[in-house]
């Protein structure tokens, strides 16, 4: 609004509306690799708000979603911080690439429901995560049945991949695909500081309802088969359980990292130990002295950990050299992860 001026001494101001949409106080960034209307394709963008997403990519086409329509669900739901790169065609390896290089991502989500490029998504979480770069996957798929949805959990099998369904709606009651409900729970994780605190219940914003309401039995077979389901209760859209896609080792069925806590636990507990080692002992000598303070540390790192009440106890650390090699340096531990409440169970007796 432009300030009128007057020649009578006084005080004036002005003012202005803004629909603008800052971002969040979320701890973990989240990359996105997805299609845009306009922008540079297969480099990332860092964003710290809807407007500039909007400013760097351009606004999606109504009948055409894509980057911006991830991007308002993230900033809704609290995002801080987005990686953000669009896709050139169908080459969505190449924006996962770009993706992959980046330190400090920790949930990438993406505009596609399709089985292939979800598995080139979990190649390269896989990859990043093994080169010290922790990272999980939230996906989604477009008007899937229950059976669909536990059938593509299985066909992709991980740990680091969170599959998300039914479909949702907007908040003006138009139907979206679950890869946009995918955006709308990666910002629920990306938002809660303790990798301890279950998913279940958590608001998802920007949404209006689901397109399915699941029974209990179709839930039960949902979480069996690595789907985290959602509900509408009270206007209010939010993931029943938190899982992911990892349901069997080989051909056996496995629930080891069925629970999403698990994974971000592990993502939590052992960076952090990685990370202080590396600021303590990165000029030193292989000698008992060090391997004493080394073992120290670790010890110091997961008494943190254990009175965070993120672990529920660790194992004797040990310290030693490498027989193959002089200057390595091996420090093995464990440690028992907590885990999140789900149920409660109530028996009562009953006196007459």
């Amino acid at each position: 609004m432009k300030t009128i001026i007057h020649e009578r001494p006084g005080v004036y101001s002005s003012y202005d509306a803004s629909s603008t949409i800052l971002s969040g106080k979320a701890v973990q960034v989240v990359g996105v690799a997805a299609k845009a209307v306009s922008g540079a394709t297969n480099q990332p963008v860092t964003l710290t708000s809807y407007e500039a997403g909007v400013s760097a990519f351009g606004e999606d086409l109504p009948a055409s979603p894509g980057m911006s329509t991830l991007l308002r669900l993230l900033f809704l739901g609290g995002a801080s911080t987005v990686e953000a790169v669009a896709v050139s065609g169908e080459d969505y390896e190449s924006a996962f690439k770009a993706l992959e290089s980046l330190e400090d991502v920790h949930i990438v989500v993406c505009d596609s429901g399709e089985l292939t490029v979800q598995q080139v998504l979990r190649s390269s979480l896989e990859a990043a995560s093994a080169a010290r770069k922790e990272r999980i996957g939230v996906v989604g798929m477009n008007k899937a049945s229950s059976s669909d949805l536990t059938g593509r959990a299985k066909a992709l099998n991980s740990e680091r991949m969170v599959l998300v369904g039914p479909d949702v709606l907007d908040a003006n009651g138009k139907t979206l695909s679950g890869v946009f409900a995918a955006a709308a729970v990666a910002a629920a994780i990306a938002v809660t500081r303790d990798p301890t605190i279950p998913l279940n219940g958590s608001e998802l914003y920007g949404l209006g309802g689901v397109s399915e309401l699941y029974d209990d039995n179709t839930v039960d077979l949902l979480v069996r088969g690595g789907v985290t389901p959602l509900e509408a209760v009270g206007g209010t859209v939010s993931p029943i359980r938190g899982i992911t896609t990892r349901t069997t080792t080989g051909d056996i069925q496995d629930t080891t990292w069925r629970e999403l806590t698990t994974i971000l636990t592990a993502d939590d507990v052992i960076p952090a130990i990685r990370q202080s080692l590396r600021a303590r002992f990165s000029r030193t000598k292989n000698t008992v002295q060090t391997r004493g303070a080394i073992r120290a540390q670790v010890i110091v790192e997961l008494e943190n950990k254990l009175r965070a009440e993120i672990i529920d106890s660790y194992g004797d650390v040990v310290v030693a050299v490498s027989e193959e090699d002089p200057t390595v340096c091996l420090v093995e531990f464990s440690f028992a992860v907590a885990h999140g409440l789900n149920q409660i169970y109530l028996t009562a007796h009953i006196t007459i």
